[in-house]
C-alpha cells in the first residue's frame, strides 16, 4: 500500500477505530491515545500491506492487539501498586514516620537506578518493573536475549553494590 492509500485508509476509519476503542476503554483521553498508537503501528507496516487486503479488518486488528496490551499493562500497574500499598501498610505503619521512610527509601533506589548505564537502566526497568522477557527485551533493545539477561543481571549486581549497608524495610516475606 502506498501513502496516499494509507491516507485514505485513515480518513476512511479513524472515528470507526476511535469510536471501538472508546467502547473498550470508555476514556475519550485513553481511546485517543490508543487510536494513535494503532495508526502509529498501522503506518509502520502499511508498505508489507498486499493492495487487495481488507484494510478495515487490518486496523480493527491493530486497535485490539494495542488495546490488549494497554489493558494487560494497566492490571500489571495496578497489581504492583497494589503490592506497594500493601508492603507500605504492613512495613511502614500508617503514620509519618512511615511515610518519611517510604519516600527516603524510594527516592534512594530511584537514585541507584537512575545513576545505571543506559541499556543497564533500560534492561532493568523493562525487566522488573514492566515484567518483559528476555526476547521483548532483547528485541527493544536491539540485542540478543542473552546480552539482555546479561544487562538485567549487571544492573541488579551494581543495584545491590549501591544500597549494600542501608537498611530498606522488609517485605513480609523477610520478616
Amino acid at each position: 500500500m502506498d501513502a496516499d492509500g494509507f491516507d485514505t485508509l485513515v480518513a476512511a476509519h479513524h472515528r470507526e477505530i476511535y469510536r471501538y476503542l472508546l467502547r473498550a476503554t470508555f476514556r475519550a483521553s485513553e481511546a485517543d491515545d490508543l487510536a494513535q498508537e494503532t495508526f502509529l503501528r498501522a503506518y509502520r507496516a502499511h508498505r508489507a500491506l498486499p493492495p487487495d487486503a481488507n484494510g478495515r479488518a487490518w486496523l480493527f486488528a491493530i486497535a485490539s492487539n494495542v488495546a490488549k496490551n494497554h489493558f494487560r499493562a494497566e492490571s500489571r500497574r495496578r497489581r504492583a501498586h497494589a503490592a506497594v500499598l500493601e508492603t507500605r501498610s504492613e512495613t511502614d505503619g500508617a503514620g509519618p514516620e512511615g511515610e518519611t521512610l517510604f519516600k527516603e527509601t524510594r527516592a534512594m533506589l530511584d537514585t541507584v537506578v537512575a545513576g545505571l548505564p543506559f541499556k543497564q537502566r533500560l534492561a532493568f526497568t523493562l525487566r522488573k518493573v514492566h515484567d518483559l522477557d528476555y526476547d521483548a527485551i532483547g528485541r527493544s533493545l536491539d540485542c540478543s536475549p542473552d546480552s539482555a539477561r546479561a544487562h538485567v543481571f549487571q544492573a541488579l549486581r551494581k543495584i545491590r553494590r549501591s544500597l549494600n549497608g542501608y537498611e530498606l524495610p522488609l517485605g513480609r516475606d523477610e520478616r
